[in-house]
Order: structure tokens, then C-alpha cells, then sequence
């Protein structure tokens, strides 16, 4: 049977002061290992070493979209990886065309010997360092070991997407940051688990729906829309740092399956049954 351990590296909102920014690992059973969003600054780089994951050990990166909170990390990312493996091989991006777009004037900013185009990031020598490749929605790319990714479109920026990954039946969905969305219920039908933003209650659901985010009580809706058997929340902003009940107690009252909120660090192991 088949399973995945998520790791939450980063899960706070882009004005939170608690917590690091959006960074998810996934880590199939027998492999591959795939990253979520990159976070921002050090971040990624300092709670992966804590736990005893390496820049090395990252590969293959989904990503949600081109706002820093979700990939200024990854310059940091591809520095410490050449610094420890110059031989090894680039990072994989899989993302949007606006997000490739925003990942190469991001790298043009924060290189200094490195040539950056179209398809990525190269070094002085011409050694590729890190290839973005934008995706088609919907179209499933194969991130090996029998696990598949899908890009699905998300109301938030445009060229924002979320993720639907799998193998054998067991699916994993990532909401990114999002307005309630249709095309995510319809992506997330029967997800194991669901992984959603959650910026604050139904209480502040305009001002929330204004900066292109979701409530609780929306991430609940729609995992109870999709059938998921579990939600889990993240992107959280300062308010709900330390007092999560708010949320929780609207999940509930919209989504009938476990509901907990992420914090930093935080590591869970699903599968099917």
C-alpha cells in the first residue's frame, strides 16, 4: 500500500511574523521527494536541514505561483545545492508560463555569474543549474516512481495554479493561494488529503476575497464539495498564529472529515484505508 509523508516547511501567509513562508515536501513511499512552493529568503534551506533534509536532496519543485512568498527561496535553494553537489543535477521547475516568466526575472535580479534565459539558469561553464518548464493544465506530468502531477487553474494571480499529485489511487492536493474555486473542487474530487490556505474566518471573508485569499470556511466547503477524506489548512496570517480554534471550528462546520491546521515542522504520514 502505498503512502506519502507531507512535511510542512513553511506555512504562514505572506504578512505573517510567526511563521516561514509556503513550503511543502512531499515524500512518496520509495521515492521521489517533491517540493511544493520554495518559500522565501533561508527559510526552506534552514527547517529542511533541521530535518535532515539537505538542498541536495530536492529536485523536482511544483510551483503554485510567481509572488516571493512561494519562490524567493529558490535562488538560496540552487546556491546551496551547486555549493555541495557542482556536479549534480538542475532543478526541475514545473509551473505556469507567467510563474517562468516571474522565475527569470527573479534570477536575473539575484545572480551574479550565472546567465539566466528563457528555460533557466546556467553557470559561467554552461552547466545547467535549474530548468523551469511551463506546463499545460490538466496535462499529467510523471515525476517518476509511479507519481503524477497536475496543474489546475486557481483565482488568485493571473497564471496561478494549484497541484494535484498521485500514484496508485492516493492523492495529495495543494491549493496555492486562492479565492474559493471551483476548478480546485473539481481538481480535488476525491483527494485523500487536501492541503488549503485558510487566511482568516468567514467574518473577514471580502476583505480576505480582496488580497485573493480564502477563508476557513471556504477551505471547508470546498474539501466537503470534493469529497476529500481531510483538510488541512495553511498560509496562515498572524491573527490565527497562535490562536488556530477560529478555524478549525468553522472547518467543521462545513466539512465533515478531519480538519487541523499546519504549523512549521509539522509532518504527517497518510495512505489509503
Amino acid at each position: 500500500m502505498t503512502s506519502v509523508q507531507i512535511t510542512f516547511l513553511g506555512t504562514g501567509a505572506g504578512n505573517c511574523i510567526y511563521r516561514a513562508h509556503t513550503a511543502i515536501v512531499l515524500d512518496w513511499e520509495g521515492g521521489p521527494r517533491v517540493l511544493l512552493d520554495a518559500s522565501s529568503g533561508n527559510s526552506l534551506l534552514r527547517h529542511g536541514a533541521h530535518l535532515g533534509m539537505l538542498a541536495t536532496s530536492f529536485r523536482q519543485i511544483l510551483l503554485s505561483h510567481h509572488h516571493s512568498d512561494h519562490m524567493g527561496g529558490l535562488p538560496h535553494l540552487q546556491g546551496q545545492r551547486t555549493l555541495l553537489e557542482p556536479e549534480g543535477a538542475p532543478l526541475e521547475v514545473h509551473c505556469s508560463e507567467e510563474s517562468a516568466a516571474g522565475l527569470m526575472r527573479l534570477f536575473q535580479a539575484t545572480s551574479i555569474t550565472h546567465s539566466v534565459n528563457r528555460d533557466g539558469v546556467a553557470s559561467a561553464e554552461g552547466k545547467q543549474l535549474v530548468s523551469w518548464h511551463p506546463v499545460p493544465i490538466s496535462r499529467w506530468l510523471d515525476l517518476g516512481f509511479g507519481v503524477r502531477a497536475s496543474a489546475f487553474p486557481v483565482d488568485h494571480i493571473s497564471g496561478a495554479v494549484g497541484w494535484r499529485v498521485e500514484r496508485d489511487g492516493l492523492a495529495v492536493v495543494f491549493s496555492g493561494d486562492t479565492r474559493f474555486s471551483p476548478s480546485l473542487v473539481e481538481a480535488a474530487q476525491g483527494a485523500r488529503v487536501l492541503i488549503h490556505e485558510a487566511l482568516s474566518t468567514d467574518a473577514e471573508r471580502e476583505s480576505t476575497s480582496r488580497r485573493g485569499h480564502s477563508t476557513a470556511g471556504e477551505a471547508a466547503r470546498s474539501a466537503e464539495l470534493a469529497g476529500a477524506s481531510e483538510l488541512i489548512m495553511t498560509h496562515i496570517d498572524t491573527p490565527f498564529h497562535y490562536q488556530h480554534g477560529p478555524l478549525i471550528d468553522e472547518a467543521r462546520q462545513h466539512f465533515s472529515g478531519p480538519v487541523s491546521v499546519a504549523a512549521d515542522l509539522y509532518q504527517v504520514t497518510v495512505g489509503l484505508g
